[in-house]
């Protein structure tokens, strides 16, 4: 990180630049990589300002504050910046939150939303009459989960099916 300071139409003492240099180390935890710092502090009558321009990755942030007393604007300038950097940081994290979420917005097709509903055809059935037992034994050995067969000794069609407790249904019409 460079630092640079500007002293105009006052001396910079000592006292000044470790307090500064200070702040800004605790704020560099915040700011990550810093480029480049300036602080030009000015004196004009009675006010004392502070200017703060840090040249950051991808932002550059420029804090100004003014007061009667040196030391005051140096806090007042120190605690704007950290509220300023706070946001930043706050904003990229958003951005990259609602580019996240675009992508899976666009990355889905549209039909995905509404699956397109298709007629499988299903072998699944006997023509000859036979008992119960005998379909269940059918049901079994090819392992299907829904078995349409005739009752013997009737016209009639039934539905043997698996049930999601591991007995098997059976559905007649009447």
């Amino acid at each position: 990180m460079n630092l640079h300071f500007t002293a105009r139409k006052t001396d910079l003492t000592p006292e000044v630049r470790s307090f500064c240099e200070k702040r800004l180390s605790a704020l560099e935890k915040l700011l990550g990589s810093v480029l480049e710092v300036d602080i030009i502090l000015s004196v004009a009558k009675t006010r004392n300002r502070a200017e703060i321009h840090v040249m950051a990755k991808g932002t550059n942030l420029v804090v100004e504050e003014e007061t009667p007393e040196m030391p005051n604007s140096l806090n007042l300038a120190f605690d704007s910046l950290e509220k300023k950097i706070r946001k930043e940081r706050e904003k990229i994290r958003e951005r990259r939150r609602r580019k996240g979420r675009e992508r899976k917005d666009l990355g889905l097709p549209v039909e995905a939303e509404e699956p397109v509903r298709r007629i499988v055809r299903s072998s699944n059935y006997s023509l000859k009459p036979m008992p119960v037992e005998e379909a269940v034994l059918q049901l079994d050995v090819k392992n299907r989960e829904v078995f349409v067969f005739r009752r013997e000794g009737s016209e009639k069609w039934a539905v043997l099916f698996r049930r999601k407790d591991g007995n098997i249904g059976l559905v007649e019409p009447e």
